[in-house]
């Protein structure tokens, strides 16, 4: 696993940090993303319609997890 080092630059904003760190993040996600779209040679590789669906049904099921985060940590909960 990449061990990305969390150091916090000399002035930098949260907003900044986040920015920098998010879009290392999403870089490497879309590069995984390319190297396993290599798997769809079907010279190289045989799967069924099913293994493609269970790729992507989990794929789709923690991309909806992880934008549930980002909602849920800007909503105003009520409190008393």
């Amino acid at each position: 696993m990449n061990t990305e080092k969390q150091v916090k630059k000399p002035d930098e904003t949260p907003q900044e940090r986040f920015k920098r760190l998010a879009a290392k993040r999403t870089n490497e996600v879309l590069r995984k993303l390319k190297v396993l779209g290599n798997c769809a040679n079907r010279q190289a590789y045989e799967y069924s319609r099913e293994d493609v669906s269970k790729i992507f049904g989990v794929i789709h099921q923690k991309v909806k997890e992880i934008e549930a985060k980002f909602q849920a940590s800007s909503e105003e909960n009520f409190k008393l």
